[in-house]
């Protein structure tokens, strides 16, 4: 199932019932009078946050969504039942943008509900308009149009951990190995095109598409990139050992960060501020271990939290497994 972050769809609050003209036929009251009921009012239109980030691919294909109508008034003066509401479900990180009015909503957390269109009123029956000066009224009104709208909604991924850096970085591979992802690895560029997620003990770690120099200004995968690691709590930095300048390239995706963060004008909440470990992957390229600790070094220059990692060693891998969690709990 193709992964979408981003789509338009219409919506449209439910229609109030019609009002009617009906009248008392009851056999010893001979004059009888107006009975006519009122309409039911139009469901609302809501959108409801769920932990399920594919579910936008439910919606590839329909995107008209209507809330049902209210029923039309009755004799006997009984009202006509409202129409149900329509709650739309939404990822956890869903921004919904009204196209006409740009009025914007965020979904943060699951099982949040908002309305965005509500629905119309009842029409009102004959015995409504009854007074002493017209005791026959043969008056109705129609229920009012519902609340109607065109809508963007764009998913801002919301993770405990997201792996960045560089394509070919090891991200996927590491996702899969510590969750049951099963993302898909290839040995090229932008194998991964859209998020990845896994489980991990109960936290979520999203494999974000690579980066590449220039993507803050749109390249490669650009701000695609960017925007799904802004909910992101930390950040995992991943650096090949494949890398001629593993310095270099850590520093050219920091400065992707730092180039968006400006852009945006988003100061102490911006990518770059974000806690930040660093995991040297593909250590198996490298037989001379001697390097391996050069680079070690190197690195924890920049933070204290450095891992090594190669997938092809299980002791490694569990080490590093059992240090996330214990980061995790911490925050």
């Amino acid at each position: 199932m193709a992964f979408i972050d981003e789509i338009n769809i219409y919506g449209q609050a439910g229609r109030g019932g019609d009002g009617v003209v009906r009248w008392r036929q009851e056999k010893f009251v001979p004059k009888g009078g107006p009975s006519g009921g009122d309409g039911g009012r139009g469901g609302d239109f809501y959108v409801q946050a769920v932990r399920d980030v594919h579910i936008l691919s439910k919606y590839k294909a329909k995107k008209k969504f209507i809330a049902e109508r209210g029923e039309d008034g009755s004799n006997k003066s009984l009202h006509g039942k409202s129409g149900d509401d329509f709650v739309l479900e939404l990822p956890i990180g869903s921004i919904i943008t009204n196209l006409d009015t740009d009025e914007s909503w965020q979904l943060n957390k699951e099982g949040e509900k908002i309305m965005l269109l509500k629905g119309g009123y009842g029409g009102f029956g004959n015995e409504h308009f009854k007074s002493s000066l017209n005791t026959t009224p043969k008056e109705s009104r129609p229920g009012a149009v519902g609340e109607h709208g065109n809508f963007k909604i764009e998913l801002e991924l919301f993770a405990d951990i997201g792996l960045i850096g560089l394509p070919n970085a090891g991200k996927t591979s590491l996702l899969n190995a510590f969750t049951n992802a099963e993302a898909k690895v290839g040995d090229y560029e932008f194998t991964t095109l859209d998020p990845n997620l896994g489980d991990f003990y109960g936290f979520i770690i999203a494999d974000i598409p690579g980066l590449i120099e220039g993507a803050s200004e749109g390249r490669g995968l650009g701000v695609k990139f960017l925007r799904h690691i802004k909910r992101t709590k930390m950040l995992a930095h991943l650096v090949s050992f494949e890398n001629s300048s593993m310095l270099k390239t850590y520093k050219e995706v920091r400065k992707e960060l730092a180039k968006y963060d400006k852009k945006l004008n988003l100061g102490d909440e911006g990518l770059s501020a974000k806690d930040e470990i660093i995991i040297l992957t593909k250590t198996d390229v490298k037989e001379d271990q001697k390097i391996v600790a050069k680079k070690i070094k190197e690195f924890k220059k920049i933070s204290k939290n450095v891992f090594t990692i190669s997938l092809f060693d299980d002791k490694m891998i569990k080490k590093l497994r059992d240090e996330l969690v214990k980061i995790l709990k911490k925050k």
